[in-house]
């Protein structure tokens, strides 16, 4: 590993941990020559995800996609930073765990959906009628009347 401070190729690995998601190696290193400290992780490379559109067309799957479309979501919200976090993880956990590498983007909102659900109902609204494309007033009013309802029962 080449130290960032000097450039030397000479460093050694002083401790090791895993990281806080669990799914990586966090390691300290000091380098040879300069005798400075710096971090590295190490994570299992993995086989692209490819999210297949609506219209078809096939792009490499971004995590920065879902956060966003959940954040804008929970504006406003008592939802915390940490809440989104651990969602998008559950959500990337699922995905990841299928043995295809090509995932539709209806797959993922519905996951979305269903995870918003159970934290934020004002937010899950919000979610679908982007998501699902409530077209009127009536639609989305019946989206409520379905949250109204499992909220009774």
């Amino acid at each position: 590993m080449k130290c960032p401070f000097c450039g030397n190729e000479d460093t050694r690995v002083i401790d090791s941990r895993p990281a806080d998601d669990g799914s990586s190696i966090r390691r300290r290193r000091q380098c040879d020559k300069c005798d400075k400290r710096f971090t590295t992780y190490e994570k299992i490379e993995t086989i692209p995800m490819v999210i297949i559109k609506k219209d078809n067309v096939r792009e490499p799957y971004d995590r920065s996609k879902i956060e966003g479309g959940i954040m804008r979501s929970c504006h406003k919200r008592s939802v915390s930073i940490e809440q989104i976090t651990n969602m998008v993880d559950e959500i990337e956990s699922v995905i990841f765990s299928y043995e295809s590498k090509e995932v539709p983007s209806s797959v993922i909102g519905e996951l979305i959906m269903e995870k918003l659900q159970k934290i934020d109902q004002v937010a899950y609204v919000r979610f679908a009628s982007v998501y699902r494309e409530f077209q009127d007033v009536d639609t989305f009013m019946s989206e409520l009347q379905k949250i109204i309802k499992k909220h009774e029962s």
